[in-house]
């Protein structure tokens, strides 16, 4: 007796059995390939993070928010002069009633660390949403990039300037902010997994030693009153009170490296541990609290820190020492550390800004590894090998590398191109929080206590979702107000540092043409996640039409008529054995999705069939992947005879163009990377 099982019969709305997957990347187990994919993606990787309380994730988005007091301090004095507690305190009011309430709403709606950019990829849609996407980016590459140069430029400025290593390190700045970032690419290169523990470690004595450091100097202050009266007179000297808060305005936006760290502080979402019952769908409202909690935390440290050195460094460090050259440039509080504790305090002090500074690096380092993945594979518009984290490192090193020769490693250089990351990112948040927001508050009232449901909520699930309403968009109005104090800050920034436009610009060119090259390169790939059946009749009729059963003849149009003169010609000029399986594709409005999963409908039309696919994004692609799928004796293709140049750009923009020959492509670079042994089908191009 037989013991082998019967096959079951594929159900509707389940995928279809043996469905076709596309091609991953080659992972050689030995070498060189075996080491670059090694420990598997940047997304696997990060799925296997533990969560952790609030108060020590909080310290991961530190190391970068916090560090900038390295260079804050120096720049707002170099900007400001006498008006730097002044514009510093203008910092602080956009901190704690700008940033701070726009990337709350941003932890409510992305909870899964995706941040602006994905609620401005889906409050668009088409291509605009896709080179929106890019343009967002180009500048969170610029952001990030710039994080680690600029930190490794000032923590190599931090050595140089130390009274015990100067005369050995003297005019080794360059050589050593390379070092550094080069060191920061090997740990990552070797696997990075405690970060959040080395974050605590580093983050907590650095803030506390500032604190002293800050401490001491308003001891100074007390005790040589002389130092504030001096300050007063020069304050005196700039005008009345209403003059020196404009004039502190007008400055304000050089000083916006202190609004630094809020898109980590989102970023890192995932890592923050929620409430146990955060598990329940749709929201996980411990996690969203908790990281509302962390960002709160890290913008009242930063605002008590950022007026507390601004007041010290402005008193008692000379205008001599700041400017460029100086012994303070780039450095003042590690320059008020060494002339007032000691200098061996002040190594101390040199020593935790060198690591904290580095460590943000690390920090910008691994929001790339993980933004990235997270985008430009998915669309299509990055090789497949750019969601392994080496070789990802490797060419972010190489990034890295070419800024600081660009840069000379100079920190005030960069500043410019840092602020104008920063600070797209934040209007573009502000913009988004703000749209949003009005979208809820004009869709009409609701349950004003109920939550606001975000994106990846509204995705889970088909069935209606009661969303917060507001009867009037009072706080969209406000966060628009917002988002307008971040376009004049960034726009002053960028008329008075146009080279960070000037760098976002070439960032963001050279992830559009590769981005272009990347969707050329991959638009023979299947392009199909799966594909379901639509109903019961569909499952029952598919199984007797795979394994060389049919013939597959696609068709532009399906009507009657169609059907039967495609039918008529191909039994009259060809031999063909066995039933014909008519395949009409119908294209999704929105066709610069890379891939996408598929319903698939069967019925009968005679002694032929009749399979209908719904919501595609290219034909040619479609109609490759159902072939593999179905495996048929042959398959009956058009042919346009239409300009070949045009064809090509309705292939790449709108998934159509010149079929037959895209399907044949296609299909032979899938049987390339999965040889078998099975009869492949006999293909067949007709005149259209």
């Amino acid at each position: 007796m037989s013991t082998e099982a019967t096959p079951k019969s594929p159900q509707p709305g389940k995928p279809l059995p043996g469905a076709v997957r596309v091609p991953e990347v080659e992972t050689p187990s030995w070498g060189l390939g075996g080491w670059l994919y090694h420990g598997g993606s940047s997304g696997e990787a990060h799925e296997h993070r533990t969560a952790r309380p609030w108060w020590q994730v909080l310290w991961l988005t530190g190391v970068d928010y916090f560090s900038t007091l390295g260079y804050q301090p120096g720049i707002a004095l170099l900007a400001a002069g006498a008006l730097s507690p002044i514009a510093t305190l203008i910092l602080i009011v956009v901190t704690l009633f700008g940033a701070l309430p726009i990337y709350n709403q941003v932890a409510s709606r992305s909870y899964s660390g995706q941040g602006s950019i994905a609620m401005l990829e889906r409050l668009l849609s088409g291509w605009k949403s896709k080179l929106f996407v890019l343009t967002l980016l180009g500048f969170a590459a610029t952001d990030f990039v710039i994080t680690m140069t600029l930190s490794a430029a000032d923590a190599a400025l931090h050595m140089v300037e130390n009274p015990f290593l100067a005369h050995h390190l003297e005019h080794a700045q360059l050589w050593l902010t390379l070092g550094l970032l080069a060191l920061l690419a090997a740990v990552f290169l070797k696997g990075f997994r405690e970060a959040i523990g080395v974050a605590v470690f580093i983050g907590i004595p650095y803030i506390l030693l500032n604190v002293v450091v800050v401490a001491r100097g308003a001891m100074e202050i007390a005790a040589h009153p002389e130092y504030f009266q001096h300050w007063t007179r020069a304050l005196e000297m700039k005008g009345d009170w209403g003059t020196l808060v404009l004039a502190a305005a007008i400055v304000f936006p050089r000083l916006a490296l202190g609004l630094s760290g809020f898109e980590t502080g989102v970023a890192v979402m995932p890592l923050v541990k929620g409430d146990p019952d955060d598990s329940q769908w749709p929201l996980p409202m411990g996690r969203i609290a908790n990281t509302r909690k962390l960002l709160a935390g890290a913008a009242l440290i930063m605002s008590v820190m950022l007026i507390g050195t601004s007041l010290v460094t402005t008193m008692l460090v000379p205008e001599e020492a700041y400017r460029k050259g100086g012994p303070a440039a780039g450095r003042v509080l590690a320059y008020m550390a060494h002339q007032l504790m000691g200098e061996g305090v002040g190594t101390v002090y040199d020593l935790l800004t060198i690591l904290i500074l580095w460590f943000a690096g690390a920090s910008a380092m691994a929001g790339l590894l993980n933004l990235v993945p997270r985008y430009l594979p998915r669309l299509g518009m990055a090789p497949r090998w750019v969601s392994y984290a080496r070789p990802l490192v490797l060419l972010l090193f190489g990034i890295d590398v070419l800024v600081t020769l660009v840069f000379h490693a100079d920190v005030e250089k960069q500043a410019g191109a840092y602020a104008t990351g920063v600070l797209f990112l934040m209007f573009s948040a502000a913009v988004a929080v703000t749209l949003s927001v009005w979208h809820d508050a004009r869709s009409g009232p609701a349950n004003a206590a109920s939550p606001a449901i975000p994106l990846e909520a509204e995705e889970a699930t088909e069935a209606p979702i009661a969303v917060a309403r507001r009867p009037f968009p009072l706080k969209a109005v406000y966060f628009g107000i917002v988002a307008l104090v971040f376009l004049y800050t960034l726009v002053q920034n960028v008329h008075e540092r146009p080279d960070g436009l000037i760098i976002a610009s070439i960032f963001i060119g050279c992830i559009v043409v590769a981005s272009a090259l990347s969707r050329y390169m991959r638009s023979t790939e299947l392009r199909v996640e799966q594909v379901t059946l639509s109903d019961a009749d569909s499952a029952a009729m598919w199984e007797g039409l795979c394994c060389k059963k049919v013939n597959l003849v696609p068709l532009k149009h399906c009507t009657r008529r169609d059907i039967e003169l495609k039918r008529g010609d191909i039994r009259r000029y060809y031999n063909v054995a066995g039933p014909l399986a008519f395949l009409h594709i119908r294209l999704r409005d929105d066709r610069s999705d890379f891939s996408g999963e598929l319903p698939l409908r069967v019925s009968k039309i005679g002694g032929d069939y009749l399979i209908e696919v719904d919501g595609a994004i290219a034909v040619a692609n479609t109609i490759a992947y159902v072939s593999e799928l179905l495996d048929p004796i042959s398959i009956f293709l058009g042919l346009t005879r239409q300009n070949t140049v045009s064809q090509a750009f309705r292939y790449l923009l709108w998934g159509e163009g010149e079929t037959g020959i895209r399907v044949y492509e296609v299909l032979l670079r899938h049987w390339e990377s999965t040889p078998e042994d099975d009869v492949r089908p006999l293909i067949f191009i007709m005149s259209e």
